[in-house]
């Protein structure tokens, strides 16, 4: 691969090396840039200005570094982000959602970065704003608001905020009727709680120090939160937890997983002092969610080798598994996602055929229909409702090409009704782009699917540059959803596309299960397939393809970009998921413990150990002539931590050839989601994409559309 002539020459950052080594099931390991990780990381997370100075001036080296490289796209970026901030409606609305005498939603208002919460009267009305997310954000370099959840009663707003951005949420409680903020104060929350059945109390997940929601409590209103009651401790760090409740406020119900094993506990809401109720003890590999039913609970379930999930009645008297009786048989290949429970209907949200699909279910006479669509590629979003007693629930509908639209759909009488279509004030004509589902040919014979997006005038003879994002991992199916921020590449001459590989459940469960533990090597594979089957279906040639994942999908680029730089002209890599064999040999570390049945155990398992080894991005950097990196992080990120992407960077750099840069911006105010406020988070995607038009030797030509 040449150099490409797009980037001028600075010399890099070169942190120091000081070698530590680890050994594991015979094999030692040598890491040069170990000493990126604060060893005080608890404490910084909690204080940034903890982090030692020696690490804080290689960050701020980065970011000089990254700056002085991306110099020439300042006005670029500017000219972005004031396009994509024009295709947002400033002072959108939600359509407020009915429960009892009012309706609730939630807004933004001109220029506001954070969202502010009201309510009207249940029919429309004068707004009454809950809470202004703007002004509890005043002065603050972050912050990010977390659950917000009235009172049945509707006299009190239980609400959460982090402004650290390392996801220890307080929780306080607002008096909706003066308007003034209870001495009730909890910190260290999962961030959201649940109100109990007389409204004078709630449950809530605190974090242990390693950022785990190990313990539920109970808050009595007026009381210190040091005296709180303790519901339930979950000893296991291999268990995610998290409490919620019922919409007719009668069940608490306490969920315990990790990404293949599930337990609940139940009590009563009326009742915050009983002890927890098990429904079927954790069994590997079965997984089970509760929703309410009245006198049962409906239980969606994989008991019994029902791999794409069943619906099963139980009892709410009596919800063990020996009494659940099944509802909607398991069918091959139609994976159901998640059910809702109304008095006189059952909906669920399913995948067939990669596509999503809505069906209503009549309780009484067990007849379903479906609600139905016409594009070839979309998305859909199941609302529900506030209220379990009625025969209006909610769902959201797009497409790559659609914009967002909000329905009200009468489960009885099949009426649907439009209640608002997003709003793309500087303009959107859907008849100017194309979108297509494209299947590519994996190494093994399998089909992976791609969404597709173009403008009708684009070439297709292979001269166009291409942003090919994926991630693949945990189950996530990524949406043909409406997404704004693609056009500014789009009409440049983009073409934007979604690689839905293995390890997501586009294709139902068994695609999970095909591109996790010692099948994630499919993963890779399937994405660097979808680049060459777009290069031979000319829609891009491979020097043009920028390809982009966060997270577990940042991850995804960098194993990719060891195994097939030359497919490649770019990668973007947000907080990525890159030194994965250290992490998960670390078991102090926030996820790591419930990560395991989704990567493996590399400390118990040899096998597991040599898996992870060989794809794992930090520990196969070579001597690759790699294609421009951008990797991005967030100082306070628990979930990927900063140091990651910082030695991924470090040793990159080290270890290359060609002369290729590798950039690496830390947002030193943020955490694994990135900037807080809406705006914020705009400019950083300005940034990204000038990134990206920078490679695909666009940024000149970016100061009007191509198209």
């Amino acid at each position: 691969m040449t150099k490409t002539t797009a980037f001028p020459f600075v010399s890099p950052p070169k942190p120091e090396k000081r070698p530590v080594s680890d050994t594991h099931h015979g094999t030692t390991r040598i890491d040069d840039f170990a000493w990126l990780r604060a060893d005080n990381w608890q404490e910084m997370f909690r204080d940034p200005s903890l982090l030692d100075a020696g690490i804080r001036s290689e960050l701020e080296a980065e970011n000089a570094y990254q700056s002085k490289l991306m110099a020439d796209t300042v006005d670029l970026q500017k000219r972005l982000f004031k396009e994509m901030k024009g295709r947002i409606k400033e002072d959108d609305s939600s359509v407020p959602i009915k429960d009892g005498p009012h309706a609730y939603g939630s807004s933004y208002k001109l220029g506001g970065e954070q969202p502010r919460y009201f309510r009207t009267p249940r029919d429309g009305g004068i707004e009454q704003i809950l809470l202004d997310g703007d002004a509890e954000a005043k002065g603050k370099a972050y912050f990010r608001l977390g659950g917000v959840d009235h009172s049945a009663d509707h006299r009190k707003l239980l609400w959460a905020f982090d402004d650290k951005g390392s996801e220890f949420y307080t929780l306080r409680v607002r008096d909706l009727v003066d308007g003034k903020e209870l001495a009730d104060e909890i910190p260290d929350t999962g961030g959201s709680g649940v109100w109990n059945a007389g409204n004078d109390g709630f449950f809530y997940t605190r974090l242990d120090p390693n950022h785990r929601p190990s313990k539920v409590f109970f808050h009595a209103l007026g009381q210190s939160h040091e005296s709180d009651r303790l519901i339930y401790e979950e000893t296991d760090p291999g268990f995610f937890m998290d409490v919620d409740g019922t919409r007719s406020n009668e069940w608490i119900m306490i969920g315990i997983n990790d990404h293949e094993t599930s337990e609940y506990r139940l009590l009563s809401a009326s009742d915050p002092f009983a002890e927890p109720k098990l429904v079927s003890p954790r069994e590997i590999g079965l997984q089970y969610d509760l929703e309410e039913g009245g006198d049962i609970f409906f239980v969606l379930t994989n008991a019994d080798g029902a791999k794409d999930f069943k619906i099963m009645t139980a009892p709410a008297s009596d919800p063990v598994r020996a009494n659940w009786l099944e509802l909607v048989p398991h069918e091959p290949g139609r994976l159901i996602l998640s059910v809702i429970g109304f008095k006189q209907h059952m909906v669920r949200l399913e995948r067939k055929e990669g596509l999503p699909r809505i069906v209503v279910r009549d309780r009484a006479n067990g007849e379903e229909h479906l609600i139905s669509f016409d594009e070839e590629a979309f998305s859909l979003g199941l609302s529900g409702s506030y209220e379990y007693d009625t025969e209006i629930m909610r769902f959201s509908y797009s497409s790559m090409t659609t914009p967002a639209q909000v329905f009200d759909y009468n489960m009885r009488t099949r009426e649907r009704v439009l209640l608002k279509t997003q709003e793309v004030p500087s303009g959107h004509d859907p008849d100017h782009y194309v979108t297509r589902r494209l299947m590519a040919p994996a190494a093994d014979g399998e089909l992976v699917p791609i969404s597709l997006l173009h403008h009708r005038d684009t070439p297709l003879d292979g001269s166009a540059p291409c942003l090919l994002y994926g991630y693949g991992s945990y189950g996530i199916a990524v949406p043909a959803a409406f997404n704004t921020n693609w056009f500014s590449l789009v009409d440049r001459g983009f073409v934007f596309a979604i690689a839905h590989v293995r390890g997501g459940k586009d294709k139902g469960y068994g695609w999970y299960d095909d591109g996790k533990r010692e099948h994630k090597m499919n993963t890779f594979t399937d994405f660097i397939a979808v680049a060459r089957h777009l290069v031979a279906e000319r829609y891009t040639a491979h020097d043009r393809i920028v390809a982009q994942g966060g997270s577990a999908g940042g991850m995804l680029m960098g194993a990719v970009a060891n195994m097939a730089p030359e497919c490649f002209g770019g990668f973007v890599a947000e907080v990525p998921f890159v030194d994965v064999l250290t992490t998960m040999l670390d078991a102090s570390l926030p996820l790591t413990p419930p990560e395991w049945p989704e990567w493996g155990n590399p400390i118990a398992s040899a096998d597991d150990y040599r898996i992870i080894a060989a794809y794992s991005p930090y520990d196969n950097v070579g001597a690759f002539d790699y294609p421009p990196i951008l990797a991005l992080a967030g100082l306070t990120d628990p979930r990927v931590t900063y140091w990651e992407p910082a030695k991924w960077v470090a040793r990159l750099r080290d270890r290359k050839s060609g002369d290729n840069p590798v950039l690496f911006k830390i947002n030193m105010d943020s955490g694994h989601a990135g900037a807080s406020g809406r705006f914020s988070r705009l400019e950083e995607i300005a940034y990204t994409y000038s990134f990206a038009l920078k490679v695909a030797g666009k940024a000149q030509l970016a100061g009007e559309a191509d198209q």
